[in-house]
């Protein structure tokens, strides 16, 4: 069917109020806009460039981390939180416990979207494996008390009341069989969709029907992640769409909610291509910079380590993971060192300007490889 013709729903009449039934979305879709087509083009050419790029790096895995706290605390930053980059890598302890919730909300993030990667393993992307993250999202933050894993069993509305909700999604008796449907289109086979057409209609179909009581927000951002993966379009999670939808917070909103008012299904589409893009031409310039800088860290300053300059990779490698260190024990632990080889390490990398010490303590002191997580962190 082409997308010109894509029907949302309906709104359907509860007792004091209207909810919205949207259509299923299981079947073949095309585009025929030669506009559109081009931008998927183009959007498609530069994920597969985003693609290559990742195998530029030796042990990415490395990397990966960082990228997935991006995603992190952009995706949890339009809910609401306030958790930073360098926060997100710190431990509970130094957090303050104004921000704590938040922070939380982001480590669980960080562990349900490592979590559903290695699921997808054994595990299809399915309701089974939504559910599952789900409950990972939720476990002992905000909305710990709404069923987490489970579908909802009552209306839910956005909004600050069901009678003045901005949207109404459809009624929770309809949910089965919505996400049922969902879940085929993501799996199915027999149909020629276009990875990309089928991830950002998937996506607004899961907004749309907000099948959990809390958290719909984050896992179906997080959704468009594993099915990129899923599918091999990306080996690994380095496009971090909420980062755009973060900066584009009022048309990401007005995008979906168009389509269900006006079936503008082209207008989402074309905010999403553009998203992609924009997303993988800023991934591809940051891995451009890890290279440069790992580059000028091992060939340049490394050497300066003399005897030392094989452990000082090792922590390097570390902090490529965690760019944030808290503790000594932490450098003895993951470069397997005595106290005081640690000690000296860490003031090496001080010395080099590879780490900075973030507190002016002489305890409990906490240092940061600060040109590192530049790369990834906008202005916050």
């Amino acid at each position: 069917m082409d997308i010109k013709a894509f029907k949302a729903g309906t709104h359907r009449q509860q007792t004091e109020y209207k909810s919205f039934s949207p259509n299923p979305i299981n079947e073949e879709w095309i585009i025929t806009d030669p506009k559109l087509v081009e931008l998927h083009s183009a959007a498609d050419r530069k994920l597969g460039e985003l693609a290559a790029a990742g195998r530029w790096i030796d042990d990415i895995d490395f990397f990966i981390s960082m990228h997935i706290a991006k995603e992190a605390t952009t995706s949890s930053r339009i809910e609401g939180t306030q958790t930073t980059m360098e926060e997100a890598m710190a431990p509970a302890e130094e957090i303050n416990p104004e921000r704590r919730d938040d922070w939380r909300e982001v480590q669980n993030y960080i562990v349900a979207i490592n979590g559903a990667i290695r699921r997808l393993g054994t595990l299809p992307l399915s309701n089974r494996l939504l559910k599952e993250t789900h409950e990972t999202l939720l476990a002992g933050v905000r909305g710990r008390h709404k069923h987490p894993g489970e579908w909802r069993k009552s209306q839910n509305w956005l909004g600050s009341s069901l009678k003045n909700a901005v949207f109404v999604p459809p009624s929770n008796e309809e949910i089965p069989h919505l996400m049922s449907d969902l879940e085929k289109f993501l799996m199915n086979e027999k149909i020629a969709v276009p990875p990309l057409v089928r991830i950002a209609l998937a996506h607004y179909q899961f907004e749309t029907v907000h099948p959990f009581l809390d958290g719909n927000g984050r896992l179906g951002r997080l959704l468009i992640s594993l099915y990129l993966v899923n599918e091999r379009i990306l080996e690994k999670p380095t496009l971090y769409l909420s980062d755009f939808f973060e900066r584009n917070r009022t048309e990401y909103y007005d995008r979906l909610t168009r389509v269900r008012t006006r079936d503008d299904l082209e207008g989402w589409l074309r905010f999403f291509f553009a998203g992609v893009i924009e997303t993988a031409e800023h991934s591809i310039r940051t891995l451009e910079k890890i290279v440069v800088l790992r580059r000028r860290i091992e060939t340049v300053l490394l050497p300066k380590l003399g005897h030392r300059a094989e452990k000082g990779a090792l922590l390097l490698k570390h902090l490529y993971a965690r760019p944030v260190v808290s503790h000594t024990r932490e450098v003895e632990k993951a470069c397997v060192l005595s106290a005081s080889t640690a000690n000296r390490l860490l003031g090496d990398f001080i010395k080099l300007g590879i780490l900075r010490e973030k507190t002016g303590y002489r305890r409990n002191r906490r240092f940061a490889f600060e040109e590192y997580l530049g790369i990834f962190k906008n202005e916050e």
